[in-house]
């Protein structure tokens, strides 16, 4: 599940990850990650050509993800399948 680089969008002010919930009634929270970085950075054209100064695309190792699971009090991942429609898969982290 998590044995390859993904890409995720970061604000370039506070450090924080860009995140999903896919229930607005739970606090459940999922770092939003692209397996390409081209697929971020349409993500980033489609929907928040405003905020593109403001963000920057990070690559993340499997070895990271822990840690940043930890820090940030995430639960899982949300890897986007398709940036243009979005199509989002949600995966709990065991």
């Amino acid at each position: 599940m998590f044995s390859q680089t993904y890409y995720a969008l970061r604000s370039r002010q506070d450090g924080s990850y860009l995140s999903a919930r896919p229930d607005r009634d739970r606090a459940d929270r999922f770092i939003l990650v692209f397996a390409e970085h081209f697929d971020a950075l349409a993500y980033i054209n489609k929907y928040a050509e405003d905020y593109k100064d403001r963000v920057a695309v990070e690559s993340i190792a499997p070895t990271q993800l822990k840690g940043i699971f930890q820090r940030w009090s995430y639960v899982g991942l949300a890897v986007v399948r398709d940036p243009l429609l979005p199509s989002i898969e949600f995966l709990r982290q065991a």
